[in-house]
């Protein structure tokens, strides 16, 4: 798959829900996951079953009420980006919370090797 493949896919799936199915299909087993901050694990996951794992744990202890997607914006012909927006409640305690990141998405030969997310705003 080219770069505008790879990214156009991730973008429909995380606008249709299906985001966690990509992870198999767009991502390199060895990928690597870093989040803004530290959410307990430390700010980096490595691998694609620990990313798995970070989309499980936040199926489970989050409901997301609304999450908008822009982009993909290419960036060469390696890397691309999308900004996400949510909307959602933590279950344990019930607080809800509005959120903007930047995700840099890095593909080596037709697969996503590395994301990063930044925190905005």
């Amino acid at each position: 798959m080219t770069l505008q493949d790879i990214a156009t896919a991730l973008v429909d799936g995380c606008r249709t829900g299906t985001e966690t199915a990509n992870l198999d299909r767009l991502y390199a087993s060895d990928a690597v996951s870093v989040e803004p901050v530290d959410h307990g694990n430390g700010r980096e996951e490595h691998g694609l079953g620990a990313i798995h794992a970070k989309h499980d744990w936040w199926d489970a202890n989050f409901d997301t009420h609304e999450t908008t997607v822009q982009g993909p914006f290419l960036h060469g012909d390696d890397r691309f980006g999308v900004i996400f927006s949510a909307d959602a409640s933590d279950r344990q305690t019930g607080q809800r919370m509005q959120f903007t990141e930047l995700a840099i998405y890095h593909v080596t030969d037709g697969l996503i090797t590395r994301e990063e997310f930044f925190a905005m705003g």
